[in-house]
């Protein structure tokens, strides 16, 4: 009967680059967590990034090394926090706070796989044209070995 709910839970795996995962710490309750960055969608966008915090161990790494994945219940949520200036002080200091919301895991897989629907042209562009400089350019050419005897 658990083999029946477990395979009637449909999940959603989430796929993101190495670079987005912190380092484990120990949470206050004594448990083990990760903190992962959501980067802004926006290039425009400036503020700080969002973060949210799981297991270390729900986080794999891919067969290639550059990426990891991790699978979170469909149906479920993920609290997801940034860091916002809250107010600032007369001497130009600024006192932060945390600005929380509950993201449904299957928004916060679009957000953490949002660089997969960037425009992609310009690079493609900058790609076409440094092949047809390179095919343009002579090739360089060997230098003859001396025929003086070596001692």
């Amino acid at each position: 009967m658990a083999e029946e709910k477990q395979a009637a839970r449909s999940e959603v795996t989430v796929k993101f680059g190495k670079g987005l995962v912190g380092e484990p710490f120990i949470s206050k309750a004594g448990k083990q967590l990760v903190q992962v960055s959501i980067p802004n969608q926006s290039p425009n966008d400036h503020r700080p990034w969002q973060t949210f915090v799981v297991s270390p161990t729900m986080i794999h790494d891919n067969k290639y090394g550059k990426g990891v994945w991790m699978k979170l219940p469909e149906d479920g949520a993920t609290k997801v926090s940034r860091p916002v200036v809250q107010e600032q002080g007369e001497d130009g200091k600024r006192v932060w706070g945390r600005e929380s919301r509950m993201v449904p895991n299957t928004e916060l897989k679009s957000m953490l796989e949002a660089y997969k629907e960037r425009d992609r042209s310009s690079v493609l562009a900058d790609l076409s044209s440094k092949q047809t400089a390179s095919a343009a350019r002579p090739a360089p050419q060997k230098a003859a070995p001396s025929k003086e005897p070596t001692r």
